[in-house]
């Protein structure tokens, strides 16, 4: 059987949609899966398990000067890439006119279909194209999580049954990380390793005060922990760099691919950071991790409960949580957060989300 998966950005979404691929697996072990991805995205889902080829487009880009001649000699290049196989099931787990548009180029087997969403889904987008072009349009309950989402349409498209167990299948190698942060992490005063902090978001109103992660920082610092700081853009950057000014035990990274960028993160004690990419990114590398909400959408893409096995009667401590008020989750708040999910600090049966009331 081959299968293509059509979800093309951003990158948290790209991240949610990995466990569906884990769960074809294990459904299909024979079954030859690709991807078509923006191809800003494509070394990271080089990384998930089960790929076997990965199509990149430029959608984004290509959108700009669509009639120049380099746009359409790269159109024609991946219209090439993308039809070069047939597929036995073309699942578009976007919903959007342009993974329609690549779900209605990609070819069929002469038994083949076509998947995609019948209806929107909570928070997030969907256009009706996406509806038009599936020969079998799938209706999901609108209040869903975006790993869910992704992992229900493809059950239901394929025929199996959901596996319980969630893997994203993200693979990280530590010994290849770029960065040296040996240099910080073996000081006497950092014994517990490093723990990057996320403060960049698309987003102004997703971000986290100066002054919080100041004072995140200095805690972390006290307790051992050096603080590493990745940034994508050059405000980014600065705004590390404005950290890492009062902090004692701190690196600012380079600027780094999204591949090495996830063997860094791999190579941490944990990550504390603002709804992105990379504390998703975080989460499917399975590192103790406390994601930050302005919003009460940590429902929809934030760390799921895990569905552990009981032991002894109790559930085992979770590795991921979120925190969320309004305007924003305090210190206090995240700080505890991170001792339980590091094991520095007592834990509790307390659920995912943290929700701090002011």
């Amino acid at each position: 059987m081959k299968i293509l998966i059509v979800k093309l950005s951003s990158l948290g979404d790209v991240v949610h949609a990995m466990p569906a691929v884990q769960d074809i697996r294990q459904a299909y072990p024979e079954a030859q899966i690709d991807w078509v991805v923006e191809r800003g995205f494509a070394p990271l889902v080089q990384r998930c398990a089960g790929v076997h080829r990965v199509i990149a487009c430029e959608l984004r880009r290509w959108r700009k000067s669509p009639f120049s001649t380099p746009t359409r000699l790269a159109w024609q290049a991946f219209k090439a890439e993308l039809q070069h196989e047939q597929y036995d099931a073309v699942i578009d787990l976007q919903g959007l006119s342009k993974s329609a548009l690549v779900s209605w180029l990609a070819q069929l087997t002469p038994k083949g279909q076509r998947f995609g969403l019948a209806n929107q889904t909570e928070g997030s987008g969907f256009e009706a194209p996406a509806r038009w072009v599936a020969d079998v349009a799938i209706a999901l309950q609108p209040h869903i999580h975006a790993v869910t989402r992704s992992r229900e349409l493809c059950a239901r498209a394929l025929g199996y049954v959901l596996p319980e167990i969630q893997s994203f299948g993200l693979l990280a190698h530590v010994d290849k990380a770029p960065i040296a942060i040996e240099n910080v992490a073996n000081e006497a005063a950092c014994q517990h390793g490093v723990v990057a902090l996320v403060h960049g978001t698309s987003r102004a109103d997703k971000q986290w005060p100066l002054a919080n992660w100041l004072a995140l920082g200095q805690r972390l610092n006290d307790c051992g922990y050096a603080v590493a700081l990745p940034h994508g853009s050059d405000e980014e950057q600065r705004f590390a760099q404005e950290i890492a000014s009062g902090l004692a035990h701190v690196q600012v990274w380079p600027r780094l691919g999204l591949d090495a960028l996830t063997d860094a993160l791999a190579g941490c004690a944990g990550v504390i950071g603002v709804d992105s990419g990379l504390s998703h990114i975080a989460v499917a590398l399975d590192l103790p991790h406390v994601q930050i909400y302005n919003f009460d959408t940590a429902w929809r893409t934030g760390p799921l409960v895990a569905q552990a096995v009981l032991i002894d009667g109790q559930r085992p401590a979770l590795r991921q949580r979120s925190v969320f008020a309004r305007p924003t989750p305090s210190v206090d708040v995240v700080w505890q957060t991170w001792r339980a999910v590091s094991g520095s600090g007592a834990v509790s049966a307390a659920p995912s989300a943290v929700v701090a009331t002011l």
